[in-house]
């Protein structure tokens, strides 16, 4: 892919685009996901040379301290692959008492965000552009999350490209040890087979209760909000499944 601005060497967007990339790909693996990114708009460039500094957060860190990063010690939400934004940032604004992290590594959405961000003043949300399994891993604490979010995942539909799906029962079981007690997963997805693969790994995890009866599915949580990319599939005729699980308390 091209640099994102044709300026010179020492251009500010030139700098934060290359501090973006050297974070989110200094630890490679095999991904979950693929790059597939619509070209740049020059609003989301100036989003990352002049709002990044205030909304981003450098991965490059050995460890990730929510308390520090936000200033308090409060509720936490992570919502891994927010797509463009939209509806993180309106579940953000209309809950200013809960501090919000996403994790996302399309670049466009990223920037999207970053502007809206602006728009909405918030101070409650920050944004990594990383590979989400691996600074959950490695730089997140334990038992630190109110609620993870994980809305619409890459399905991978191909059944040889299964492997590559992000909700497996190791990611799981990762995702469990940094759901405090009580703790909630939210999933959606609008892949039948998907669904049920997931449906499956949480009823797996000891740890982890669902929080409805019947066949396992939920309806859509009050804090989901509609995305485009939901809409785009109604209009289309798509089911979408939801799926609620707790951590168990000790």
């Amino acid at each position: 892919m091209s640099s994102p601005d044709a300026s010179g060497d020492g251009s500010p967007i030139r700098t934060a685009w290359a501090e973006l990339n050297a974070s989110a790909d200094a630890l490679p693996r095999i991904r979950s996901f693929m790059r597939r990114e619509s070209r740049i708009t020059r609003a989301q460039q100036r989003a990352f040379a002049e709002l990044w500094s205030r909304f981003g957060i450098d991965t490059s860190t050995a460890r990730l301290e929510p308390e520090q990063i936000f200033g308090r010690c409060g509720p936490l939400v992570l919502e891994i692959g927010f797509g463009d934004g939209e509806s993180l940032a309106a579940m953000a604004a209309a809950d200013p008492q809960t501090d919000y992290l996403g994790i996302e590594v399309h670049r466009p959405g990223i920037g999207h965000l970053l502007l809206r961000a602006d728009e909405l003043q918030l101070t409650n949300l920050r944004v990594l552009c990383a590979d989400a399994a691996e600074v959950i891993e490695r730089q997140l604490p334990e038992a630190c999350f109110n609620r993870i979010q994980i809305f619409f995942p890459d399905p991978w539909p191909k059944a040889r490209h299964h492997k590559r799906r992000l909700i497996q029962p190791s990611f799981v079981a990762l995702l469990t040890k940094k759901m405090e007690p009580n703790g909630r997963l939210l999933i959606a997805t609008d892949c039948a087979d998907y669904a049920h693969s997931i449906l499956d790994s949480l009823n797996a995890t000891p740890e982890l209760h669902n929080t409805v009866n019947g066949d396992g599915f939920a309806p859509r949580p009050s804090q989901r909000l509609p995305t485009r990319f939901e809409q785009r599939g109604q209009r289309l005729g798509h089911t979408v499944w939801d799926l609620a699980f707790a951590r168990r308390a000790e």
